[in-house]
């Protein structure tokens, strides 16, 4: 309609947020939005982020923080419906082990004194629009 602007196929602010029904977050996005939300709350709880989608050869780790003198590494899991489990049941044995060696990875570029570390998981339940709705944290979680 003349006067009118066109609804871009993008959806909100070019993020792929779907406008309208039926549509829904790509994982991509629910993903970004999912750590969003955890680097927020782990901060709130008190950790101090120190670096976000660390990669390397071996895969990727979410979140490298330190809460107080401990390194953790975070992995984050969000979601926008049950239909494929919850988050914390995807941090399976599989994707434990390949955490566990990115994290070597990363202490032996570190090329200092190991510190302390533990494996902690996020699992970030989000709503329609990609707006995070409940946050669990479990420390030591592996």
């Amino acid at each position: 309609m003349p006067g009118q602007a066109k609804a871009s196929r993008g959806g909100r602010a070019g993020l792929g947020l779907g406008e309208g029904r039926g549509r829904r977050l790509t994982t991509r996005v629910a993903g970004r939005a999912g750590e969003e939300a955890a680097v927020c709350y782990l901060e709130a709880q008190g950790y101090r982020v120190l670096t976000r989608n660390y990669r390397c050869r071996c895969g990727e780790i979410d979140i490298v923080a330190a809460d107080g003198p401990v390194l953790c590494f975070v992995e984050v899991k969000a979601r926008t419906t049950a239909a494929f489990g919850a988050g914390l049941e995807a941090v399976d044995s599989r994707k434990q082990t390949q955490v566990r060696r990115v994290a070597r990875n990363y202490l032996a570029r570190l090329g200092t004194s190991l510190p302390s570390c533990r494996f902690d998981a996020v699992e970030v339940w989000l709503d329609p629009l990609g707006r995070p709705e409940r946050v669990n944290l479990v420390r030591d979680a592996f």
